[in-house]
């Protein structure tokens, strides 16, 4: 069966002809090709500027007059059961147009479930505060209270590895303050974003307050960040794309969440084959195309040879394959420019001394699980964002050496510590310069409600829908006379 058959069978309102503001879009159709296999699995219509524009118009009046709080709330509780009715058919999505394997890809369906449900209940609890005005001499004979207005237009822009539970951290969000949207997905992902657009209609969802535009960064980036009324600009990808929409857009609220160099910490002490089989899972689900992907492992020198015995049998069983196979975990990268780059990368380490303990050209012309002892610290798949799957490990003798080792990077997402040291794990949760820290967990882990962003170069807030929804409104107080 090839994908574009399976596609076919997807029974989902995929309709991007309509997702646009405009009926008509100006671009030439987008081919979407399946990363394993190079074949055509859909086509969407893109658009530029003028779309963007339309796009702004529709979201801006939908903000001006945002439905009520119950009927926000019945809405992102219908995509929730939607997104759970239909949740086969979205992970054939992810696995065809990302080659996200689908045992993967119906975890982050799981998700979306999720976050729509959490958005759906601040939706309805989102609310100002009293004010004691009469604390203040010049308050006696005042009332007054806050209330949360939505902040404006928001401009979503997401990237192709998460494009349903990604979309959904900052649709949800906004569908419960009442702001419109503008969702920019990745060129690379933008069926999984036109198939929720659609379900999101379905679920009474007015179309003027949702609108997805595919098409050049630059083109839609340079409206969305000109236009007075967008109000907030929420950005995933990476960091240097990021800090520079941030820059061009002083006067909007940018939020940010980038990259990471995740580090792993691994003391005598641990669990060796725990932490072995989670660096392994961590590292090479989806590739290691998740900005918390471990990619740096720091092990006690005293139990490294166990651990590599450990994290070798690991890796063995991840195999690569066709992301459609229940079977398969690995999966291609996105593109050739990808695989390129990694397997550059990876050349580049074993030039500067690093030893292979697991290969990574086992799968033809993709990147299976790769295991890089001795990395050199000055070497690209230690120092940046490797986006692949790669794990390199170096060793400490003393804890202190450990958490300055995982602390030499820009980035600061998250980072994990194994130990049964309750001390030592307290310490690394202190001293670890990462906005989540895990304990005897993958800093892989994320629940969507929890609250999740980096320090550093890795962004600049939280998201989770309690934490974004404050993100995209103003808080506006109320002053009652005497």
């Amino acid at each position: 069966m090839t994908l574009s058959s399976v596609l076919s069978k997807t029974e989902l309102p995929l309709r991007p002809d309509v997702v646009a503001a405009g009926e008509t879009l100006s671009g030439d159709p987008l081919e979407v090709r399946s990363p394993w296999d190079g074949s055509l699995v859909g086509l969407v219509p893109t658009g530029g500027r003028s779309e963007t524009s339309d796009a702004i118009d529709a979201a801006h009046q939908a903000t001006r007059s945002p439905l009520p709080a119950f009927r926000r709330a019945e809405i992102l509780d219908g995509a929730a059961a939607g997104i759970q009715a239909n949740r086969d058919a979205f992970a054939r999505i992810l696995a065809l147009e990302i080659g996200k394997p689908v045992s993967q890809a119906l975890v982050e369906v799981d998700r979306c479930v999720q976050t729509f449900r959490f958005s759906a209940a601040e939706a309805r609890t989102l609310t100002g505060t009293g004010v004691a005005f009469d604390a203040h001499p010049a308050g006696v004979g005042h009332r007054g209270f806050t209330i949360r207005v939505p902040i404006g237009v928001i401009a979503a822009i997401t990237p192709f590895n998460f494009p349903l539970n990604l979309a959904a951290h900052k649709i949800g969000p906004a569908i419960a303050t009442g702001c419109g949207v503008v969702l920019k997905p990745s060129r690379d992902a933008p069926l999984a974003a036109t198939a929720l657009a659609g379900l999101l209609y379905e679920a009474g969802l007015p179309r003027e307050a949702l609108s997805v535009v595919v098409g050049s960064s630059s083109e839609i980036g340079d409206v969305l960040i000109a236009d007075q009324r967008v109000g907030m600009i929420t950005f995933t990808g990476s960091s240097e794309v990021g800090w520079q929409l941030a820059a061009r857009a002083p006067q909007k609220r940018v939020s940010l969440e980038l990259g990471n160099s995740t580090p792993v910490v691994v003391c005598a002490d641990a669990d060796l084959a725990a932490a072995a089989g989670s660096v392994a899972a961590s590292g090479f689900a989806f590739a290691g195309q998740s900005c918390i992907s471990v990619q740096r492992v720091i092990v006690e020198e005293s139990v490294h040879s166990r651990f590599v015995d450990e994290l070798v049998g690991a890796s063995a069983g991840k195999i690569l394959g066709n992301p459609t196979d229940p079977d398969t975990f690995v999966g291609p990268l996105i593109n050739d420019r990808a695989r390129e780059r990694v397997a550059a990368w990876i050349e580049e380490a074993q030039e500067s001394g690093a030893t292979p303990l697991v290969g990574s050209t086992n799968g033809g012309p993709h990147l299976g699980p790769t295991v890089l002892d001795d990395v050199d610290t000055a070497s690209r798949v230690w120092l940046d964002e490797v986006f692949g799957p790669v794990v390199g490990i170096r060793t400490f003798r003393h804890f202190s050496e450990a958490i300055e080792a995982a602390n030499a990077t820009e980035y600061g997402l998250q980072a994990g510590i194994f130990t049964t040291d309750i001390r030592k794990a307290l310490d690394a949760a202190e001293q670890l310069d990462f906005g989540g820290v895990t304990i005897n967990e993958t800093p892989t882990f994320r629940v969507d409600q929890m609250p999740y962003g980096g320090t550093k170069i890795s962004g600049n807030t939280r998201e989770g829908p309690r934490y974004t929804v404050r993100e995209m409104t103003e808080e506006r107080v109320v002053v009652i006379g005497g």
